[in-house]
């Protein structure tokens, strides 16, 4: 089992910038490729961006390429969102998630293990 808490998030206006985090305990951290995805209100959980287990390669929705930043901390089971340029559509509920996986996936089902998630709220 796993455990993935994350911190970050809040209340920023349009084109601030916010880190969100996610700390993983349980399971050997570095065996598992770790995504981002987010939920607006009335929509469905989307994939945001994705990491692979050395972190050498990284997977991006398209409307966040370029504004976003995932990397990971194998040394302190940590996995970051840096998130520049935000817009008020970037407003959602932030989840990170673990799979074991070799590949960064998109869809949602692949993941096993979810942080309880956390809000990010972009003014405009």
């Amino acid at each position: 089992q796993v455990q993935l808490v994350q911190s970050g998030g809040g209340l920023v206006q349009a084109g601030g910038s916010l880190r969100l985090s996610c700390v993983a305990a349980g399971r050997t951290f570095s065996n598992y490729v770790v995504a981002w995805f987010r939920q607006a209100p009335g929509k469905e959980r989307e994939f945001v961006a994705g990491i692979n287990q050395s972190g050498g390669s990284t997977s991006y929705k398209d409307s966040v390429k370029g504004r976003f930043t995932i990397s990971r901390d194998n040394a302190k089971n940590t996995v970051y969102l840096h998130m520049n340029s935000l817009k008020p559509e970037d407003t959602a509920v932030y989840y990170c998630a673990l799979d074991a996986s070799l590949l960064i996936w998109s869809g949602e089902n692949k993941y096993d293990y979810w942080g309880q998630g956390t809000q990010v709220t972009v003014s405009s």
